[in-house]
């Protein structure tokens, strides 16, 4: 089993469509690599410095992380500066936070192959976790239990 952190602008969608990989066994909507205290939702939109981020647990027998981040890229601007969809703001920022060293070279091969496509420098942090804070319980699945919730990942990307 591994673990990787991911913000991809609002964290219902990008729980939602990590949710339906095979191999992803666990997910989470958090707040990440904002100050080391727990913050509230109306703190993270008041500018608290942390991203909306989803936990990932995966079977990395299942499903690789080089085909969770191409996932990830799929899914996001990764040009965008704290902005994705109609989102704006450093909570929307984009970022892969990792928490095992030998996790990096796969990130990092996969983030520059990104980086040539995209033909400039990526907006998307790249860094070490240095915290995660669940989110409230009505942010976990909340595109399950409200299914007309808005996301800036389109509903084509759902339910393949």
């Amino acid at each position: 089993m591994k673990t990787i952190y991911l913000a991809g602008g609002c964290f219902w969608g990008v729980q939602k469509y990590f949710d339906q990989f095979d191999g992803v066994v666990g997910t989470e909507a958090g707040y990440a690599n904002g100050p080391d205290k727990a913050p509230s939702y109306k703190d993270v939109c008041a500018d608290s410095g942390h991203a909306e981020t989803v936990r990932i647990d995966y079977d990395e027998h299942v499903i690789t992380l080089t085909e969770l981040l191409e996932r990830y890229f799929a899914v996001i601007d990764p040009l965008s500066v704290n902005r994705q969809g109609h989102d704006e703001g450093i909570q929307y920022r984009t970022g892969i936070y990792y928490t095992e060293a030998d996790q990096l070279p796969e990130i990092g091969a996969v983030y520059r192959a990104e980086e040539e496509k995209a033909g400039a420098k990526l907006a998307v942090e790249l860094s070490p976790l240095r915290n995660f804070f669940s989110a409230e319980e009505y942010h976990q699945k909340y595109l399950d239990k409200n299914p007309g919730g808005y996301c800036h990942i389109p509903g084509s990307f759902f339910g393949r």
